[in-house]
């Protein structure tokens, strides 16, 4: 089975996978979640006539002359309105917020008017409608609000909570087992032999699921021995994704894919043609998504971004999100690319005319965790993509992660 591509490989994750069922959460725990049933505004709001400004409510036709001197019979304030009705000649003391009295139709703002405990004068100035800001001026009971299918922002938490909403109905959260594996690992804070290495890939891709809307579980380091990593790659079946990190070539100690295909999984490819992160494997485990990255940090966490994001959108129901490419120049010389796409880790700059140059960081050897934490974008070089001189347009990816 040779590399396929990587439009190819995500084209084949992103096949056929069912949206994750719904839940109801808090709506304070609602921000960022996907909305699964539509927003129905359940009230109007606002739900009476009210005062924008601070001033007095009148009848227009009293004040169509000016000046003027009316009488003032009370006052109405948010929360404490004015029970009685205007009657022609009569004013009331008004407030931002609060109900317009029965009988006023308009707003004097204060600034126009000289007043005591018992009359108001106008002296200028006209009553204004735009004063007043109408029963269902925002919205009406009835009126769809938000759409199902949407990514939540707090501003639409906070429309939902104006609509009469405690609570929401969203996606559940995909949950994502993270297994890494490797005799060489041991966890942060762990005494490291002479032989070993710290396991970082797990941290920053739980911290990628939880950006994308998923639960990282994290299952611990499988050692290289087939029983071990059968047992581990068990606890995932209740998972909606088995994402393991390394061990998935084709060398010795890479145990990962035939264990996996032992237990049932049918595996649909293990190589990409892409730089940083050739030894990507996909398969299927009766439901689970098996996803193998590479144990190389920076491939891993770029593999993570490129085709598990991808995957848990779509189990989300949310569209394709484009990997948010956009166009952009090369400040420097860039040679002819290979014949693997490749993902540069790079810096942006704005130029003086408004263009986004951006520079490859010093070395794009895939373990260096320095440089991508450097990096704010990933220059996307297409196969055998020419010479690029420095000013020529090129294809970016932000670093979202």
């Amino acid at each position: 089975m040779g590399p396929i591509s990587v439009q190819e490989a995500l084209a084949r994750i992103v096949q056929d996978v069912d949206v994750v069922g719904t839940e109801r959460v808090d709506l304070f725990a609602a921000d960022n979640r996907v909305l699964a049933e539509t927003v129905i505004a359940r009230r109007t709001q606002p739900p009476f006539d009210v005062s924008a400004m601070d001033g007095f409510a009148v009848r227009a036709e009293d004040v169509a002359r000016l000046p003027t001197t009316l009488k003032l019979v009370g006052q109405s304030a948010a929360g404490h309105g004015f029970g009685g009705k205007i009657q022609s000649g009569e004013a009331a003391r008004i407030f931002t917020g609060a109900p317009l009295p029965e009988g006023a139709n308009a707003v004097v703002i204060q600034e126009n008017t000289e007043y005591d405990d018992t009359t108001v004068t106008v002296r200028e100035g006209r009553p204004d409608t735009g004063h007043v800001r109408a029963r269902g001026y925002d919205f009406s009971t009835g009126q769809d609000l938000i759409a199902a299918g949407r990514l939540l922002s707090s501003r639409d938490v906070t429309l939902a909570a104006a609509a009469g909403y405690p609570e929401l109905a969203v996606r559940r959260r995909p949950v994502v087992a993270l297994l890494a594996t490797g005799d060489e690992l041991v966890l942060p804070g762990e005494t490291v032999g002479p032989d070993q290495i710290v396991c970082s890939n797990p941290y920053g891709i739980a911290a990628l699921v939880r950006r994308a809307g998923g639960v990282a579980r994290f299952l611990g380091i499988a050692r290289d021995d087939r029983a071990d990593l059968a047992e581990k790659c068990a606890q995932a079946r209740d998972a909606d994704v088995l994402l393991t990190i390394g061990g998935a070539s084709v060398g010795d100690h890479d145990l990962v894919g035939p264990v996996l295909e032992d237990m049932g999984m049918t595996l649909d490819f293990w190589r990409i043609g892409m730089r940083p992160g050739k030894p990507l494997m996909f398969g299927r485990l009766d439901k689970l998504h098996v996803l193998g990255v590479p144990g190389n940090p920076v491939s891993s966490m770029i593999c993570a971004r490129i085709f598990l994001v991808p995957l848990l959108r779509a189990m989300l129901g949310l569209p394709d999100d484009g990997l948010n490419r956009m166009a952009a120049h090369a400040a420097v010389d860039l040679g002819a690319n290979g014949d693997r796409e490749h993902y540069m880790r790079a810096t942006q700059s704005i130029a003086a005319d408004g263009r986004i140059l951006v520079i490859p960081v010093a070395s794009q050897d895939s373990s260096l965790l320095g440089h991508l934490a450097t990096a704010d974008c990933l220059i996307v070089r297409p196969v055998r993509d020419p010479a690029k001189r420095a000013g020529e347009q090129v294809e970016i990816m932000p670093l979202d992660f």
